[in-house]
């Protein structure tokens, strides 16, 4: 299995970035999306996720300025962030809770995380 994110890059204060990230492989189902982010000198934090019935929850930080969203069809997660401040500079990254083709269990997959910078 593997998550590949994309849509990181340099903004403006104020500007939008969508993220995306895609799960592939021998995946049977996946359950929680999410995206995390780790900025310079800080711990990972949960920026938002979202279950396969479409229940989201936000940091408040992001709360009102990003939207998580999931295309169950095409194992794909997004998050479009708007109002983007410099504080939002971060690597994110996506994970996904997934059961594989065989397996009985769950396990946490996470994408190789993209670079959002925030400045002027």
């Amino acid at each position: 299995v593997q998550l590949q994110a994309s849509g990181g890059g340099l903004v403006q204060p104020g500007g939008s970035l969508r993220l995306s990230c895609a799960a592939s492989g021998s995946i049977f189902s996946i359950n929680v999306m999410g995206w995390y982010r780790r900025a310079p000198g800080k711990q990972r934090e949960l920026v938002a996720s979202i279950t396969s019935g479409g229940t989201t929850t936000y940091q408040d930080s992001v709360k009102g300025r990003s939207t998580i969203s999931r295309d169950n069809a095409r194992n794909t997660v997004y998050l479009q962030m708007n109002s983007l401040k410099p504080e939002d500079t971060a690597v994110y990254y996506c994970s996904a809770a997934i059961k594989t083709l065989g397996s009985s269990g769950w396990s946490t997959y996470w994408g190789q995380g993209t670079q959002v910078t925030v400045s002027s």
